[in-house]
């Protein structure tokens, strides 16, 4: 992935199911890398292999002054560790059970929509600078699903200096049993990276969400004293996605600056306000009733009120909750992935958010977008092209936003096929030309257009 992806495509293409798969295998190894992950026990050791581990990792502590400085593990402690990585694979259940909630489906099989190889497979590879390669394999069937995780004996075994202040362990526990694990975890934190990052997604209904969401909280919990007879429920399981964002709106902390702090405002909360300005027009803002459920409302540049999220534009209700996760939740180096930006909103704010949403690359947040727009292609094309020209000569260009370098953007267009059934997806290069990714708008811009044409030399027949 590259720090601004695009997907684009036809309709019923796996646009929207490649992006949750991605959420999915974030969430996942997200938590391996996170001190609270549940890993595999630890295999035994003498008290002089511990003891050699203890001497390692004090020094290394000590020594490390570089926070992305990698420090190579001696033999004697990648003895102690490769055992443990070599033992992921007793971890599938927990990323087959993920992948589950996440797609809200209620078993393994449903997740394999091609049913003629039984079998989904997703294959992650990460190349070092060294020559050797890291993999892991995660492969789905109908009853199970398996982690195979590939380290070559001969690989370094590495992690970030930095990462070494992170170590957590129990008192409940042996430090024999979970220090050695825990060294585990910053590996794997440094082997997997990018897909280690913290991940939020937007849904594409998610300005429906915005204004249903008492109703859905409230239908969930008068279910709940039905919860062994889900079966006969007539309301529907949420998806995993879906239920994230609606958790994550219930629980929203109450983030101000106040006036004379600006220079204390966080990235996020710039990036909220910056949106809230060039395209808003107005402040999105939350307040809490006395039992703690927030409420959520817009009022214009120009007013002295509030309105409720429920009775503003659907342009606002769109874009409402990415002020509210800029604000209180995503912060620099996560994953950000936005259904359908497009949803709502007339051409020229379609460009305008594109925009946007290259500024909030800039500041270190990766963005995913999947997309049905040429406006979004051909606002992003401007953006990469524009990286070509001199910094000095930018300035010139009306409106021009943010420079992106070729390198911080990938489009990929997901095309059906016929034999076998499913979809293709390939990347496609900026055509300089028509200063576009091409991704077929302009042939259903020609059919029209000859329709119109024929329709036309028949109407003065």
């Amino acid at each position: 992935l590259r720090p601004f992806t695009v997907f684009v495509g036809a309709s019923n293409t796996g646009k929207s199911y490649l992006a949750i798969l991605l959420y999915a295998l974030h969430r996942f190894f997200g938590s391996l890398a996170d001190p609270l992950g549940r890993w595999p026990h630890a295999p035994e050791q003498t008290y002089a292999q511990f003891e050699a581990m203890i001497a390692w990792l004090l020094k290394t502590r000590e020594e490390a002054r570089g926070e992305r400085e990698d420090v190579q593990l001696p033999d004697e402690v990648a003895a102690l560790v490769r055992p443990i990585l070599q033992d992921m694979g007793k971890m599938a259940p927990l990323l087959g059970t993920e992948a589950m909630r996440c797609f809200g489906v209620a078993g393994l099989r449903d997740l394999i929509r091609q049913p003629a190889g039984r079998r989904a497979r997703i294959a992650m590879r990460r190349q070092f600078a060294d020559g050797h390669a890291g993999s892991y394999d995660f492969a789905i069937t109908p009853r199970q699903s398996l982690l195979t995780r590939a380290v070559p004996a001969a690989m370094p075994l590495r992690l970030q200096g930095g990462s070494l202040r992170q170590l957590h362990w129990s008192p409940r526990t042996s430090l024999t049993e979970q220090l050695p694990a825990e060294i585990a975890r910053l590996v794997v934190s440094n082997v997997i990276g990018p897909v280690a990052r913290r991940v939020h997604y937007l849904p594409a209904d998610r300005g429906g969400v915005m204004h249903v969401h008492r109703v859905v909280v409230s239908s969930l919990i008068g279910r709940a004293p039905r919860a062994g007879f889900a079966a006969e429920s007539p309301l529907p399981t949420l998806s995993g996605v879906l239920a994230d964002f609606l958790k994550t709106l219930v629980e929203l902390g109450e983030d101000h600056v106040e006036p004379g702090n600006e220079r204390k405002a966080t990235t996020g909360q710039r990036l909220a306000e910056c949106l809230e300005t060039d395209i808003l027009g107005g402040v999105v803002s939350m307040r809490r009733s006395a039992i703690g459920y927030p409420s959520f409302y817009y009022r214009p540049a120009t007013w002295q009120r509030e309105l409720p999220l429920m009775n503003t534009s659907s342009m606002v209700s769109e874009l409402a909750p990415v002020v509210l996760y800029l604000r209180h939740v995503v912060r620099t180096g996560d994953v950000l992935i936005i259904e359908e930006p497009e949803s709502h909103l007339h051409p020229a704010m379609q460009v305008a958010f594109t925009r946007y949403l290259a500024t909030v690359v800039k500041a270190g947040v990766r963005v995913v977008v999947t997309t049905h727009s040429e406006w979004v292609l051909e606002a992003l094309a401007n953006l990469v092209r524009l990286s070509e020209v001199a910094k000095s000569r930018r300035s010139a260009v009306a409106n021009g936003g943010p420079a992106l370098s070729p390198e911080e953007v990938g489009a990929w267009l997901f095309e059906q096929k016929k034999r076998p059934k499913g979809s293709v997806v390939r990347e496609i290069p900026l055509d300089t030309v028509r200063g576009t990714f091409p991704a077929g708008f302009g042939e259903i811009t020609e059919e029209l257009y000859n329709d119109w044409a024929e329709i036309n030399n028949l109407s003065q027949a």
